[in-house]
């Protein structure tokens, strides 16, 4: 049988409130439980903060379900939940089962309102860990903030059909077509997200096979075409590298070693010292920032351990080009920058590996495979190519960056012939 109800009075509570705020503050607080009967109870924390909850037993295990903070949920109200759990449990049901029920209707039906923006920022957060480095997470902010935000950003996920987004991607569909298609792939991810989330439900309708594909035109080879990154003529990297030297500044350094290496911008701003053996000349980058997952020895001529000896007294003791936050690298935009103040606006940073590339092709003998593990490519198409990828041809990438530095200085205008390995291994 239940016992007596209503033994709490609003002054009581006020009176027992106020002398937990008093034993917190004299350092001897501690937690207060004042029954009203019923189940129903009062819990002061050893702060003088206050919330109900009602107690009951459960397959003869202590329950307790709670109804709300003091005095935001008064007596008068904690007493109309209490005996609404009672009634609860005179029908055989469990009322803290029954308030989680309902906390999950009310969360599912707040979450099919979010909105693809929502969706797709918590798409990016979810995911940002996994990518190799915060330029990729910014072309997926940028790519959705200037095509789909404007058309579909503010609507509801749920509410999401074919035609909204065939309606983002046509504008672009043909003229930048290479954009287009990673914006559907993006779009089509967010959505997979949210339905896994259980915010909508259906076929994706940004899927393309078997769907998208019969709405939108397929691409030609004027729209599809592969657009290289712009790069300087090796036959004026002598000439370049000469107006480098008068150049300053931490980019200035940078950027000699990325030609030096042959190495992608990423790599270079993110070199550690601990990565650099300089006994025996050598950078190791480890797979995690490498674009195919995949450690690369990077061999270091002469010329790349003079910019190592230059830059080490600038060295945060962490990077080899730091930027100019504490513990932080050099920024991804510092060498692309340095080449406009040169008045270099027509090429890239990344196109000097073109530069390294089409040099060794038009006037070495270094070997395919060789060129192609320098600059870490791992595009194997055929048993042979396979064969190759086995070693990382170290001792022979080691001669060809020789001849390449040599170039660069101006010291060999060809190098024609294969230079020995310069360090052990």
């Amino acid at each position: 049988m239940r016992g007596p109800t209503n033994k709490l009075t609003d002054t009581k509570i006020e009176g027992k409130i106020k002398q937990a705020q008093k034993a917190a503050k004299d350092g001897i607080g501690k937690p207060v439980l004042l029954g009203d009967g019923g189940g129903l109870t009062l819990q002061i924390t050893k702060t003088g903060s206050a919330s109900w909850l009602h107690r009951y037993m459960r397959r003869g295990k202590p329950v307790a379900v709670g109804l709300g903070p003091y005095p935001a949920v008064s007596l008068r109200m904690a007493r109309v939940k209490a005996e609404a759990c009672r009634a609860q449990l005179a029908e055989g049901k469990d009322p803290l089962s029954e308030k989680r029920a309902a906390e999950t209707i009310v969360h599912l039906a707040a979450a099919k309102d979010k909105t693809f923006d929502e969706c797709a920022a918590e798409y990016i957060a979810d995911h940002r860990d996994e990518w190799k480095n915060e330029k990729h997470a910014q072309q997926w902010e940028n790519t959705i903030a200037t095509y789909a935000s404007p058309k579909i950003g503010a609507r509801a996920i749920s509410g999401i059909t074919t035609a909204d987004v065939k309606g983002v991607l046509t504008p672009i569909w043909k003229t930048k077509n290479e954009t287009a298609t990673r914006l559907r792939g993006r779009i089509e991810s967010v959505i997979d997200w949210a339905t896994a989330h259980e915010m909508r439900s259906g076929d994706n309708p940004a899927r393309w096979k078997g769907h998208l594909e019969h709405l939108l035109a397929k691409s030609t080879p004027e729209n599809r075409a592969e657009v290289h990154h712009a790069a300087l003529p090796y036959a004026d990297i002598p000439e370049f590298m000469a107006e480098l030297t008068n150049q300053e500044g931490m980019s200035r350094w940078a950027l000699e070693l990325l030609i030096l290496t042959a190495c992608r911008t990423s790599e270079v701003i993110g070199a550690q010292w601990t990565e650099v053996d300089l006994v025996k000349n050598i950078w190791t980058v480890p797979k995690e920032r490498m674009k195919a997952g995949k450690e690369h020895r990077v061999p270091l001529v002469e010329r790349a351990i003079h910019v190592l000896d230059q830059v080490r007294p600038f060295s945060n003791g962490l990077f080899l080009f730091p930027g100019g936050k504490k513990d932080k690298p050099l920024s991804n935009m510092a060498m692309a920058m340095l080449l406009r103040r040169m008045g270099y606006h027509g090429i890239t940073v990344h196109g000097f590996r073109s530069s390294f590339r089409d040099y060794v092709g038009d006037e070495t003998t270094h070997d395919f495979h060789t060129a192609e593990a320098a600059l870490a490519h791992t595009n194997v198409k055929s048993k042979v190519a396979a064969a190759y990828a086995r070693s990382d041809l170290f001792d022979k990438r080691f001669a060809m960056m020789r001849d390449w530095e040599k170039y660069c200085s101006g010291a060999s205008p060809k190098a024609v012939t294969e230079s020995g390995p310069i360090c052990a291994t």
